[in-house]
């Protein structure tokens, strides 16, 4: 607490010196890593880890919780679909002043998705998106988009409660083989993609931010990819140099054709097109694709839809 009250007092300091007094000052843009800090102190997140059942992956103040559906066996245009392509099921926990805010994407089969929305529902959760992100996958899988606000293990127990009513795999297998290698040109990817992957069980993936801040209900949605609002490219190799590739862009709605336009010009398939919450700023579309062919001519397609964005490159 000493050091935060220092900090502050610096900051206005040196505001009151160079004439911010004179000025409007939105005090929020320097409190709010201080106060979301302290609730993150202040949250017994074993509970959260206990209800969910497994460890998060930490970022930040983020706690993000992964629900891969590996009792699934899905398949497309030849291609077994690993978890880490398209079925990684997640849902993260942010503090804020009451709480938290949980969001997440629930990968499902058709007949679950309603019970574990009335579920969700009965518990006091917001549904904010269905859809699918693949077209032609056997069996078909669709997303279900959540969110909350408040008490965290209350919001862990009745997600844990919601996927339940589904085959979701809701204890973590121990395992001791390796993880499978990624045999792409990753470095090369890395200099098309722009920002640098990272391999996650056999896949290739890339988080890709925007230079735009996204906000939710008023609270910085940060770090972006944890909380599911960076651009997302996933390589899966499928032998011989080549790659299937799915994830989704993260646009405004100036950008959504001219990026459709990019994709389909370098063969790469669009297969939805919508929204995944309700209260963002700015308004943003989330657009997936699909496509199995050379890796490298794969990136610089995506490149090319990435350069029709207002996304970071490093």
């Amino acid at each position: 607490m000493r050091t935060t009250i220092s900090a502050l007092i610096g900051v206005s300091a040196c505001l009151f010196a160079t004439g911010g007094s004179a000025q409007k000052i939105d005090w929020q843009v320097f409190t709010e890593p201080f106060v979301s800090a302290a609730h993150a102190q202040a949250i017994d997140w074993q509970k959260v880890d206990d209800a969910l059942g497994r460890k998060p992956a930490v970022s930040g103040d983020v706690h993000r919780y992964g629900f891969p559906r590996s009792d699934l066996t899905v398949t497309l245009d030849g291609v077994t679909i690993k978890p880490a392509l398209a079925l990684g099921g997640w849902v993260a926990f942010k503090p804020m002043h009451d709480g938290v805010m949980a969001m997440g994407d629930l990968v499902l089969l058709e007949s679950e998705i309603n019970p574990v929305m009335a579920k969700m529902i009965a518990n006091g959760l917001q549904i904010t998106a269905v859809h699918n992100h693949l077209l032609g996958a056997s069996p078909a899988t669709f997303y279900m988009h959540v969110a909350g606000h408040g008490d965290p293990a209350k919001i862990a127990s009745a997600i844990r409660d919601a996927l339940a009513e589904s085959k979701t795999p809701l204890s973590i297998p121990a395992s001791t083989a390796p993880p499978p290698a990624v045999d792409l040109d990753t470095a090369q990817l890395d200099q098309i993609i722009g920002v640098k992957g990272q391999a996650n069980g056999g896949v290739y993936q890339f988080n890709v931010p925007r230079r735009d801040p996204v906000t939710e209900d008023g609270m910085a949605l940060t770090p972006v990819g944890p909380m599911g609002v960076a651009i997302a490219i996933n390589f899966q190799p499928t032998g011989g140099g080549k790659a299937a590739i799915t994830g989704d862009f993260v646009l405004t709605n100036d950008e959504v054709n001219p990026v459709i336009m990019a994709l389909k010009t370098h063969g790469i398939a669009v297969t939805a097109l919508h929204s995944h919450m309700l209260d963002e700023q700015p308004r943003l579309f989330f657009m997936h694709f699909w496509a199995n062919d050379d890796a490298i001519k794969l990136a610089n397609g995506l490149r090319a839809a990435l350069d029709k964005t207002a996304s970071t490159r490093s």
